[in-house]
């Protein structure tokens, strides 16, 4: 599982960044990264960006809250992953 979400959030970046969208690098420890991003009060790298381009289902908040991958975080941070989806606006389809 774990695998699966470094691949769909590596192409997930790699179609925000064709977009323009500026992004610093993964770090050595991805996955721990993204659980302190979501950890965090701040949003992840782009979140501003991608709801500006209406395309907030590139983010890591979007990403964690899909059902295949929210083993992988704590309940907390897929609620503030979903918090600040909704506060930006987002409707889920």
């Amino acid at each position: 599982m774990e695998q699966r979400f470094l691949t769909a959030w590596k192409k997930a970046r790699t179609e925000a960044e064709s977009l323009g969208v500026r992004l610093r690098p993964l770090p050595e420890q991805p996955l721990d990264s993204a659980r302190r991003m979501l950890s965090g009060n701040r949003d992840s790298d782009g979140f501003g960006h991608l709801q500006r381009l209406g395309r907030l289902d590139l983010s890591l908040e979007h990403l964690a809250t899909q059902k295949a991958y929210t083993a992988l975080f704590t309940d907390e941070q897929v609620n503030n992953a979903l918090m600040r989806l909704l506060d930006a606006g987002f409707r889920f389809s």
